[in-house]
C-alpha cells in the first residue's frame, strides 16, 4: 500500500502531453484529484491516456476505470495514435447483460446496486492493483446512480480522500452533462482543465483548452487552441513574447540590392519587421524572396509560410527570375510550409513560427500574405492581438521578419483589409504607375522606426534577370497616385533610366 503523510509541493508530475505541462509550468502537483470536463469529441480521453502512458514510461502503475466505454474501444483509440495499453489496468463498469461467466476482465456490477456500492467497487479496485495514476471516465454516470446533488458530492468527496491516502493522483473525466452552472466538481476538485470544441462556418473543427483552476501552482491562464493527430493531443501554449529572449546582434544585414538598402537607410535590422504592402502583382513576394536568398547566401536559415499560391507555383515563378530556391531547400537552409488556411488556428501558426526559430535557428521569417491569415479565422476577434504578440516574440528572438500585405486595386486609392501598418517597424510601399504608355512599378519606404530612411521614390524593374531597383526618380510627381506628371528640368536627366539592369 503506497500511503503517505505529505507531498513535496515543489515536485511536479509530467502529464504526457508536453504542451500542456508548458501550460502548467511543469506539470501536476502529484496525489491530488484533478477534474477534465469538455463535451465528446473535445479529447479528454486521449489526453487521458497520455497521461498513464506517461506513468508507465516511468514505471508507475496505471488504472483506466471505464463507466461508458468498453476495454475494446479503449484499446481501439490506443491503435489509432500508434500506441498500446500493455501494462495499464483497464476495468470496465457494464450493465447485467454484458456479463459473462466466460468474461476474463474483473468486472463490476451497477445494475442492481446504488452509487454507494459502485463507489465501495471502485475502491477494491484501487487496493487491488495499487496504481500511481488513475483515471475515472465519467463522472456523468456516477451522476445519473446518485440522483440527488447532495450525495453526488459526498462521494466525490470520498473518493478524493480515499486516492489522496493512497497516494494516487488521479483524472476524472466529466462530459459536461451537470445543469449549466453547476461548480460542485470545481470546488472539490485540486485542479481543473476544460477543453472545448467549437464549428467554424468553414473548414475543421477548433478544439482549445483553458486552466480554469490550478491550486498552489501558477501557469499560463487564457485559452489555448489544441488538436488531435496521430500520437496524441498536441496543445499550443498561448504565446507571451517576454517569456522568450535571447542576446543577439542588432547590427544591419544587407536585403542583396544596393538601393533598396539605401531606401532602407541600412538594409534590414535583426529584431524588427518589415511590411510590404502594395496591389496584387507590384512585386511584393519576389521583394521578399530577394531579401530571403541574401539571408541564405550569408549561411542563415529562413522559414517562409506560404498561404496565397501553392508551392510549386513560387518555385516556378522565382526560378524564372533567376532566384532558384531549390538548391536552398536542398542544402537546409531554407524550410517553405504551405498553409490551408481553412485547416489553421492562430495557435497552431504561431507554434510552427516557434519550431522554426527555436528548433530550426530560422533567422529570417515570411509570412505571405496577412490576408490570407486573418482571413482564415474570421470568428475570432483577436487575431491582430495574436499577430502584435507574434511580432513581438520574433523580435525578442532578433529574427528578420517579412510581411506581405495585399491592397486592392490597382492603381489610385488602395485600401487593405485592415490596417496592421502600426505594428510594423518598417513599411515599405509598391505601386504601379503608367508613364510614357506603359505600367511600372515603384518601391518607396514610408517609415522604418531603427534609422533614417532615404525618402525618395525609385522604379522597380522584375525580369528575366532578377530585381532591380532605378535610381531615385526625380522628374515626376504624383508618382503614387498612380497618374505620374512630368516635371521637365532643363538639362536634366531623362525622366526615367531605360538602361537600368538586373543585379546577379
Amino acid at each position: 500500500m503506497r500511503e503517505t503523510s505529505g507531498v513535496d509541493p515543489q515536485k511536479r508530475l509530467l502529464t504526457g502531453t508536453s504542451g500542456l505541462d508548458a501550460v502548467l509550468r511543469g506539470g501536476l502537483t502529484p496525489s491530488r484529484l484533478y477534474l477534465v470536463e469538455g463535451t465528446p469529441g473535445s479529447g479528454k480521453t486521449t489526453l487521458a491516456l497520455a497521461f498513464l502512458l506517461e506513468g508507465r514510461s516511468n514505471g508507475e502503475r496505471g488504472l483506466y476505470i471505464t463507466l461508458s466505454e468498453t476495454e475494446n474501444e479503449l484499446h481501439a483509440v490506443a491503435q489509432s495514435h500508434g500506441f498500446t495499453l500493455e501494462g495499464i489496468d483497464v476495468f470496465e463498469i457494464l450493465t447485467e447483460d454484458e456479463f459473462g461467466a466466460d468474461y476474463e476482465q474483473s468486472l463490476l456490477h451497477p445494475s442492481e446496486v446504488e452509487l454507494g456500492e459502485t463507489v465501495r467497487g471502485i475502491f477494491e479496485l484501487v487496493e487491488k492493483t495499487d496504481p500511481a495514476r488513475v483515471v475515472l471516465d465519467s463522472l456523468s454516470e456516477l451522476r445519473l446512480l446518485a440522483q440527488n446533488p447532495l450525495r453526488y458530492r459526498r462521494q466525490i468527496l470520498a473518493l478524493k480522500h480515499f486516492f489522496a491516502r493512497r497516494n494516487c493522483t488521479v483524472l476524472m473525466l466529466d462530459d459536461r452533462t451537470a445543469e449549466p452552472g453547476d461548480l460542485q466538481l470545481h470546488s472539490i476538485a485540486h485542479g481543473v482543465i476544460s477543453l472545448e470544441q467549437m464549428a467554424n462556418d468553414f473548414g475543421s473543427e477548433r478544439r482549445r483548452l483553458r486552466v480554469i483552476k490550478m491550486r498552489g501552482l501558477q501557469y499560463h491562464g487564457g485559452y489555448h487552441d489544441l488538436t488531435i493527430e496521430r500520437g496524441g493531443v498536441c496543445v499550443y501554449p498561448r504565446l507571451i513574447a517576454a517569456d522568450h529572449h535571447r542576446s543577439f546582434s542588432s547590427e544591419p544585414v544587407t536585403t542583396g540590392i544596393d538601393e533598396l538598402d539605401a531606401l532602407l537607410g541600412q538594409g534590414l535590422f535583426p529584431g524588427t519587421n518589415t511590411l510590404l504592402a502594395g496591389p496584387a502583382g507590384a512585386g511584393k513576394t519576389t521583394t521578399a524572396v530577394r531579401c530571403m536568398i541574401a539571408a541564405m547566401r550569408r549561411g542563415q536559415k529562413a522559414a517562409y509560410f506560404l498561404f496565397d499560391e501553392r508551392l510549386a507555383t513560387l518555385l516556378i515563378r522565382s526560378k524564372a527570375l533567376n532566384m532558384d530556391l531549390q538548391p536552398f531547400i536542398d542544402n537546409g537552409l531554407l524550410e517553405i510550409r504551405q498553409i490551408d488556411p481553412a485547416e489553421l488556428s492562430p495557435g497552431e501558426f504561431a507554434g510552427a513560427v516557434r519550431d522554426a526559430v527555436e528548433r530550426d535557428n530560422a533567422r529570417l521569417v515570411v509570412i505571405d500574405s496577412l490576408n490570407a491569415y486573418l482571413h482564415a479565422m474570421p470568428s475570432d476577434n483577436f487575431l491582430v492581438l495574436q499577430m502584435h504578440e507574434l511580432l513581438s516574440y520574433l523580435a525578442q528572438q532578433g529574427v528578420v521578419s517579412l510581411m506581405i500585405l495585399g491592397q486592392h486595386g490597382v492603381m489610385g486609392d488602395l485600401r487593405a483589409d485592415l490596417d496592421i501598418s502600426y505594428l510594423a517597424d518598417t513599411v515599405v510601399m509598391l505601386r504601379f504607375f503608367e508613364a510614357e504608355g506603359e505600367v511600372r512599378k515603384s518601391i518607396a519606404v514610408i517609415k522604418t522606426r531603427t534609422s533614417d530612411h532615404e525618402r525618395t521614390v525609385r522604379e522597380l524593374k522584375i525580369d528575366g534577370n532578377g530585381l532591380a531597383i532605378g535610381k531615385p526618380i526625380r522628374n515626376f510627381m504624383g508618382l503614387l497616385s498612380g497618374t505620374p506628371i512630368l516635371v521637365p528640368t532643363a538639362g536634366g536627366p531623362a525622366p526615367l533610366d531605360q538602361d537600368e539592369t538586373c543585379p546577379s
